[in-house]
């Protein structure tokens, strides 16, 4: 069991960790340090020097490294919980890692040979959010007994407030991609510039500014309806860190849209969309244990 709990966790902080290499790949302009896929250079796997600048290919080449090593803690979490003869739920979820690290790679290797138009990115950026929510869920599920009856411990009204809550969530992930998109954010020089998303950044950046006002108002109204009904102190320990979580990253997209996108924000605003999405899937997670 022990074993098991430290894979799992070790998939939901690799998953969150690759969403903030991949961020520091397009912060430094450095996504085609490797310029083809699954090889980093044509006939060669690794980086050639003279073909890219070296800390481009160093980039590129560390996050992709980082994808190996995530894809291996993956596949020893699937053979460990086969191996404990977990239940099959805990065995669907660890598949689900398994297949989405190999989809992603897949994925990236696509948005490289499109040259990263922006929906590539787009769309290699939002199924890690998705793996991240299903992380949460297989570390809750690795860690309770498989022998056990579920129990709801949030009211039917609070369930519903806290899918609210997650469909806010891919609110906010999908605009901000959008934003991303449309704008000229610190890395984005030269061929990077080609194939953006043709709509008023502005305005995009408004749109994401209100979902994540929604999305704050829902997790606050959540978190204090849990408060009334005294919900456990693990739900209430959740849903106070994803508050403040919620505001930092709201601080951090203020900054950028006023100071002109920091290249030190970019990589801090990725990763903090992976810790909110974890956070809200606890919280979420938290109200049906088994026991």
């Amino acid at each position: 069991m022990k074993t098991q709990l430290a894979l799992a966790l070790a998939v939901l902080i690799g998953q969150i960790s690759i969403t903030v290499t991949g961020a520091i790949v397009r912060v430094t302009g450095s996504g085609l340090g490797c310029d083809t896929w699954p090889n980093c250079h044509p006939g060669s796997l690794v980086p050639v020097q003279g073909a890219a600048p070296a800390l481009h290919q160093a980039i590129e080449f560390g996050n992709r490294g980082l994808a190996i090593i995530l894809g291996l803690i993956t596949v020893a979490l699937l053979v460990a919980v086969y191996a404990g003869k977990r239940h099959s739920l805990i065995k669907l979820h660890a598949w689900y890692q398994v297949i989405g690290v190999v989809i992603q790679g897949v994925i990236g290797g696509i948005s490289v040979h499109l040259d990263l138009k922006w929906w590539a990115v787009a769309l290699h950026f939002l199924p890690s959010m998705i793996l991240i929510w299903l992380a949460v869920l297989l570390y809750e599920h690795v860690k309770a007994p498989d022998e056990g009856v579920d129990e709801w411990h949030y009211p039917r009204p609070l369930r519903l407030l806290a899918v609210g809550s997650a469909v806010a969530l891919a609110g906010v992930l999908t605009t901000g991609t959008m934003v991303t998109g449309a704008g000229v954010h610190s890395g984005d020089a030269g061929d990077g510039m080609e194939g953006r998303l043709e709509v008023d950044i502005a305005e995009m950046a408004h749109i994401h500014a209100h979902f994540m006002y929604l999305y704050l108002g829902l997790t606050i109204g959540l978190v204090v309806a849990l408060l009334t009904v005294k919900a456990s102190q693990k739900a209430m320990k959740f849903g106070y860190l994803l508050i403040a979580f919620i505001v930092v990253q709201a601080a951090v997209g203020i900054i950028q849209y006023w100071f002109g996108i920091p290249r030190w924000t970019v990589p801090l605003h990725v990763g903090l969309s992976g810790v909110v999405t974890a956070y809200t899937a606890l919280l979420y997670a938290a109200g049906r244990v088994r026991s």
